[in-house]
């Protein structure tokens, strides 16, 4: 049976291109989009990169009478509608709590009076906080946290038990939750919301821990979205890429492609149900090192970095996936390698016009005492 797929979120960044791959492979899709101003532009229509085949129904995940339209004869659904940006949740505390817990919790409220039979929720690295670290004897440290004092200091790598130095390892899905921002708590309710109540209703729910997305479509005029798109913003504007700390942080960043069909892999994974799975590459970089990239690949190579030293309030240090479950029980493997996908990304924004909005940002993190 081809399935009759929901995304909210879906004429978004990763929304859109789950779309793409859901309809290549026959699923009829509709998108529920409340457009956002922030992500869209405060004129926004159908965006021109929407799949023409995916319905759009525009309307807002926190509204019962939207929802429980966009759910009519829908098989299966994918919850990406969410706000999203660490800094920016530090300060718009009730607006992320509203858009992702409240409507998280619509949606559900929909769905128990009218199932479906699989929903896949994302969620987001971030719930992690620090990621997994090896102490010098061997031991997995788990509660790996900077003081503030340190980080005043400059003192950006954690240090263990005696000020003992650490180690950073790849993060498993079992690696205990370490919120340390309001983003990161919306997400990690988000997912427990979805995962206690499918289990409760009989929905087979999963949850998929994106870490951190990049790649064509996404809203690079945002200063809050991905690091990405704010270093691509900053290059098209003949402007250097703006690091915090000294830029040594290591990431997972993967090719919002390879999301995509991890998406849809936990769609038809039989054995996926219930489950919570990281979605990365599978390698680290540090936030320095594809700032350079970027520049070469942008054409702006004698535009170095511009490394701030300042800690923002909500970051963590270093947190990269370890991707074996996915691997395992979805068959999940990563196809596209950094080069490739930051050359396709400079290629799709050749022509086009970002605004740089990272310094308005910044500035407004300092005024209200987030950065260090």
């Amino acid at each position: 049976m081809k399935r009759h797929v929901l995304i909210t979120g879906g004429a978004g960044f990763i929304g859109s291109h789950l779309a793409d791959e859901l309809i290549r492979r026959g699923c009829r899709v509709r998108a529920l989009d409340n457009l956002s101003v922030q992500v869209h532009g405060p004129e926004a229509g159908r965006p021109d990169y929407l799949n023409p085949e995916a319905e759009l129904i525009i309307g807002d995940v926190r509204d019962p009478v939207a929802v429980e339209r966009a759910l009519k004869g829908i098989d299966a659904v994918f919850h990406l509608a969410a706000a999203v940006g660490v800094g920016q949740s530090m300060y718009e505390i009730e607006k992320y709590t509203d858009i992702n817990s409240r409507g998280t919790a619509v949606l559900l409220e929909a769905l128990v009076k009218r199932p479906v039979e699989r929903l896949i929720v994302a969620s987001s690295m971030s719930v992690y906080g620090e990621g997994l670290y090896r102490t010098s004897d061997g031991t997995m440290a788990t509660g790996v946290a900077r003081s503030l004092e340190q980080l005043k200091e400059g003192e950006w790598e954690p240090r263990g038990s005696g000020g003992c130095g650490l180690t950073p390892v790849e993060t498993p899905e079992e690696k205990p939750p370490s919120i340390s921002s309001v983003y990161a708590l919306s997400k990690y309710g988000q997912e427990r919301m979805c995962m206690i109540t499918g289990r409760a209703y009989g929905i087979p729910a999963v949850a998929l821990r994106f870490f951190n997305a990049y790649g064509t479509r996404q809203a690079f005029s945002n200063p809050y979205t991905g690091v990405l798109a704010i270093f691509a913003a900053r290059l098209m504007n003949g402007k250097p890429p703006l690091v915090y700390e000294d830029g040594m942080q290591q990431r997972d960043f993967v090719s919002v492609r390879d999301v995509a069909t991890a998406c849809v892999l936990a769609l038809e994974a039989r054995d996926a149900a219930n489950l919570t799975f990281n979605v990365g590459s599978g390698a680290r970089h540090t936030v320095i090192d594809v700032a350079k990239r970027m520049a070469g690949v942008f054409g702006a190579p004698d535009l170095a970095p511009e490394v701030a030293g300042k800690y923002r309030m909500g970051d963590i240090r270093h947190c990269f996936a370890d991707i074996s479950l996915a691997r395992k029980v979805l068959n999940y493997e990563p196809k596209v390698a950094l080069e490739e996908g930051l050359l396709e990304l400079s290629m799709w924004l050749d022509g086009r016009v970002a605004s740089d909005r990272v310094a308005e940002a910044s500035a407004e993190l300092a005024w209200r005492g987030l950065t260090l």
